[in-house]
Parts: C-alpha cells; structure tokens; sequence
C-alpha cells in the first residue's frame, strides 16, 4: 500500500495549487458583482453583443467559450489513449460512472430539486452530461491520484463527449421524462441544435489543442511543451470563463439579484451530486480492489463536470440570459470548493486504507 501523507505534506500538495485555481470561487464571485455592476451602469452592452452573432450565440462570448476550452483540450495526452484499456476494470468502471451513472444521478436530482423550474432543471441535467476534461487533472494530482489514468480518462471522455452528448441530450430531456410520465412541453430545443453547439464549442477547441500537441511535441518536444507552453496557455482558459460570466451577469442581473433563492436551489442538488458521486465511486473502486491512486481517479473523475461546455452548450442552444445558462455558471462555483474539500477526504482516506493493511 501507498506510504502515509502527514498534514504538512498535504498543506504542500494544496500549494502547487496555482494562485488562478487555488481561488477560483474569489474570482467567480468578483465575476458576478463586475457584470451586475457593467448591467446596471451599461445598459447598452446588450445591443453591442449581439451586434455580431455565430449561429444564435454572440461572437464575443462565442470567442470568450473557445478560448476557455482551448488550453484544457491541449493538455490531454492523446498520444497515450491506446493504453488506456491497459486496467479494465477501470476503464469499464469509468465507463459506468461517467456515462451512465452521473447523468442518471443528476437527472434525478433535477427532478427532485427544480421540479417546478424547467429552466433550472434543463440546465443541471446539462451539466451532468458533460464529463469533466479540464480541473480534474489537478485535483487528482493533489489527492496523489493515478495521473498518467486520469489523462487517459479525460482523452477518452473528450471523444466520446463530441459524439454521444446530444443524443444523451435528447434522451434526458425528451425520452426519458416521456417514458416516466413527466412533462417535457416546457423543454425546447432540437437535437440539432444541441449538436451544433458541442461541435462548435468542443469538437473546434478538441480539433486545435490535439493539432497543438501533436506539432508542439514533435517540434519542440514534451519537456517545452509541458513545462513552457502549458503553463503560458492555461490561465486562458480562466480568462474566458471569467469574460463569460461577467457578460452573463451584465444581461441577466436583475433576474438574479431580484430571486436569490433561485441560486440557492441550483447549488443544493450540485452539493448533492458531488457527494454522492464521489463517495459511490471511491467506495466501487474499494470494493473492485484497485489501489488507492486508481481509486481517487475514479472518484474525481466521475464526480467532476465540464461546466465549460455546458456553459457552452446552454448559451449555444438558449441564449446567453437564460435560466439554463446560469445553472451552468453556478456549477464551478459550487464544484471548485466542494472538490478541494473532497481531496482532503481522499488523503484522509488514504491514510486509513494503509493503516487497515
């Protein structure tokens, strides 16, 4: 078994946390009060947004989307995904986890939650569609999780993402809620629409950082890339997450400063979710007998989400001021302390595994 973390390793660990990351939820917050406060004292940024429009979506927040999903997808290692099969008992577990499991999950708890807020409840299962590709990485590398696994694991959810997300779009918001009997005429949109969307706001982003990787490497080889050019390119993809919601706040504050309760109902089912499927996942790849790496790997990845894209997806399909789109900009400020606190969980957990052997 792993050797022990002492508390002051830990504390090291949580350091090499960037300072971008380390206070994400700070800067998500300063988001919000900036574009209530560009709304109130701007009202004609409205007009000037959607001067200029790719499909139904403005071209700067269109470009502000890009931008933040562009340096996650050229970090993945796409070089190695044919080694990913290497433990199958992982892969058919993050399989299940992932694509069958969380959506499910979420999809429940939407109903449970935000039954009477369409909007709201399209967004969450939205959001549990889209599997993490992007912060999982680090958290997985401060719970001393498997990276080289977790890499792998985020190339394989970024493919299959491109081609399974609209149709388990269609199937959570259309077939699924026919066949239990619960009403989907206050749900539109089209399939289409929704393929649109991720083939504009990932399979562009995807098809560059994989292009980006595979020239860097061979040019100027792994050792610049992973520690010269990622580092550069990676606080972009805050920058457009950060652009995004202040535009978002600026055309929709009145609608959020007005119901507050609305923002609270949206994080309880989240909390909800990153609990239990953290837990789930950590105690099935306990019981499946992996090591702890491998296990931490699982759970962080199956409990992470691609806000990015839903954001994407919601403000492509929706529209920027939409109930939807808000569900997606509440997520990472509800994931990011909620997982840091579950890595200090997986440490202890670690701890105790090794004692207990």
């Amino acid at each position: 078994m792993e050797p022990t973390t002492n508390p002051s390793q830990e504390r090291a660990l949580l350091k090499r946390l960037s300072f971008l990351d380390r206070f994400l939820p700070v800067w998500i917050l300063a988001a919000m009060v900036a574009g209530l406060l560009l709304g109130r004292f701007v009202p004609s940024v409205q007009g000037a947004l959607n001067s200029v429009k790719v499909g139904q979506t403005s071209l700067p927040i269109a470009l502000g989307l890009l931008l933040m999903m562009y340096p996650v997808l050229a970090k993945v290692n796409y070089e190695d995904m044919d080694r990913v099969t290497s433990d199958r008992r992982l892969l058919w577990l993050s399989l299940l986890l992932n694509w069958l499991i969380g959506p499910a999950l979420m999809f429940t708890l939407a109903w449970v939650f935000l039954a009477d807020q369409p909007a709201f409840r399209t967004g969450l299962i939205v959001i549990g569609l889209a599997r993490c590709i992007a912060m999982v990485l680090i958290w997985n590398d401060l719970a001393c999780g498997d990276g080289e696994a977790a890499a792998l694991l985020v190339a394989l959810n970024s493919v299959f993402q491109v081609f399974a997300y609209a149709l388990l779009g269609t199937f959570y918001l259309k077939i699924l809620p026919g066949w239990l009997g619960l009403s989907t005429q206050d749900v539109h949109f089209s399939t289409t629409e929704i393929t649109k969307a991720v083939l504009i706001f990932l399979g562009i982003p995807l098809l560059a950082g994989y292009l980006t990787r595979r020239i860097g490497l061979r040019v100027k080889g792994r050792e610049w890339y992973v520690r010269k050019f990622i580092p550069r390119i990676s606080p972009f993809a805050l920058y457009g997450l950060l652009f995004t919601i202040v535009v978002m706040f600026a055309l929709q504050g009145e609608a959020i400063t007005g119901n507050p309760i609305s923002v609270m109902r949206i994080a309880l089912p989240l909390l909800a979710y990153f609990a239990i499927m953290w837990s789930f996942s950590f105690f099935l790849g306990a019981r499946t007998h992996l090591d702890y790496p491998k296990i931490a790997t699982l759970a962080f990845t199956a409990a992470g989400n691609n806000f990015e894209l839903a954001i994407a997806v919601s403000i492509g399909v929706w529209g920027v001021t939409s109930g939807q789109a808000l569900a997606g900009v509440i997520g990472p400020l509800i994931e990011v302390p909620a997982l840091l606190a579950l890595v200090y969980v997986s440490l202890w957990l670690r701890r105790r595994l090794a004692t207990s052997h």
